[in-house]
């Protein structure tokens, strides 16, 4: 059976279902559910402004969007958003996927907190972080229906969320506070990580080896 919550149905194909599968075995609930959550309202999003989009892309980008904080996924030395879509990237050229599809949840993934510039990605990419900021921050809170929000809570509970999200987030990149300089997640390494010194940006340029 084909599922539908709050008149946006679920993916059902092979691939979609591959995806999910994968995403479940290494995302608690925590980031499962928020996952799922960032679908539907992206999809809201969509279906309420009338936009095209491509409803399995979008969904396989929303399920691996945090992909990278996970241990199965998370490396050494790179930005957590960056882990996640190339996991995505290898998930869907290990099934034949077409190269602009790819590169287009590539996209999806890796710019979903990147503000001011995955708004004009393509529409799957820009929709995904209306989604993430939907969920995580409550931006433009009030353009979906309340009903149609207690349907996607309803479906994937939020869990005390707010509560626990920072701490996940910081679990998947304390080991390299580093890749965070320059994004809003230097925020949360500045919140949470004892010692943790911000980067500043002018001190790299005021006191780069140039000799002026």
């Amino acid at each position: 059976m084909t599922d539908f919550i709050a008149d946006i149905k679920i993916p059902d194909s092979k691939l979609a279902a591959e995806a999910a599968e994968l995403v479940r075995e290494h995302a608690d609930d925590l980031l499962w559910n928020h996952s799922n959550r960032v679908f539907l309202f992206a999809a809201m999003k969509g279906s309420l402004n009338q936009m095209k989009y491509d409803s399995e892309l979008l969904y396989i980008s929303s399920l691996f969007h945090d992909i990278g904080l996970t241990p199965a996924f998370r490396s050494a030395d790179k930005r957590f958003e960056v882990d996640g879509a190339n996991a995505a990237r290898d998930f869907l050229k290990s099934r034949g996927v077409p190269e602009d599809s790819v590169r287009l949840v590539w996209d999806a993934v890796a710019l979903h907190t990147t503000v001011g510039i995955v708004e004009y990605k393509e529409t799957e990419a820009a929709l995904m972080n209306f989604g993430v900021a939907y969920d995580v921050v409550g931006k433009n809170f009030d353009l979906i229906p309340a009903e149609m929000r207690q349907q996607v809570v309803g479906a994937f509970p939020r869990s005390r969320f707010k509560q626990q999200i920072l701490q996940t987030f910081l679990e998947g990149f304390k080991h390299k506070p580093e890749t965070t300089y320059g994004t809003i997640n230097a925020d949360i390494c500045e919140l949470l990580l004892p010692g943790y010194v911000r980067p500043n940006f002018c001190h790299h340029v005021l006191h780069s080896k140039w000799d002026e």
